[in-house]
């Protein structure tokens, strides 16, 4: 794409390979890597080192934090925050000589929080507005609005859609 008719930042250190689906106003910032073919939305904020894979999907209004790896088969919707270090991963039997692995997906359902740290293994949702507490590793699928924390990440309770767990924002009568 020609720089002057770009409609997103990307910092002189990032790479953009071309292939590489981009939305107006989405940010990208120093040192990260942007693959051929994968797809980023609008008005998303890409930290510093992080990495999206060839067949990676972000949707609109995602914000991910330096240091994460968004692989193949890895499909973030929209306004997600993905938390520093977070790591995905898409191969459910990793081995360095194996030549005939298979991608496993994973979702991350709309305007859910995964914290610093948190590990998900591959082959989960993470529902809706769910929260995945930090260092957290999830190796099942999370409900929509859930909290899980943990290792392994267990239910614990479920959050309002503004985050906060729902304990706090409802009273007994």
């Amino acid at each position: 794409m020609a720089e002057a008719s770009k409609k997103y930042f990307a910092h002189p250190t990032a790479i953009i390979e071309d292939g590489a689906e981009i939305g107006e106003g989405t940010r990208i910032w120093h040192f990260a890597h942007v693959r051929s073919g994968a797809k980023v939305g609008r008005n998303c904020n890409i930290g510093k080192d992080v990495y999206i894979d060839q067949g990676a999907v972000v949707g609109n209004n995602v914000k991910i934090q330096n240091g994460v790896s968004v692989y193949r088969g890895v499909i973030i919707e929209d306004n997600v925050f993905v938390g520093p270090y977070a790591v995905f991963t898409n191969d459910k039997y990793p081995r360095a000589f194996s030549t005939d692995w298979e991608v496993v997906k994973t979702t991350i359902k709309e305007g859910a929080s995964i914290g610093a740290n948190a590990t998900i293994v591959c082959g989960v949702t993470i529902g809706r507005y769910a929260m995945v507490a930090a260092g957290s590793v999830v190796t099942r699928d999370v409900p929509d609005h859930g909290l899980v924390m943990g290792n392994p990440a267990r239910l614990v309770g479920f959050v309002c859609y503004c985050g906060r767990p729902l304990k706090e924002v409802i009273r007994e009568t």
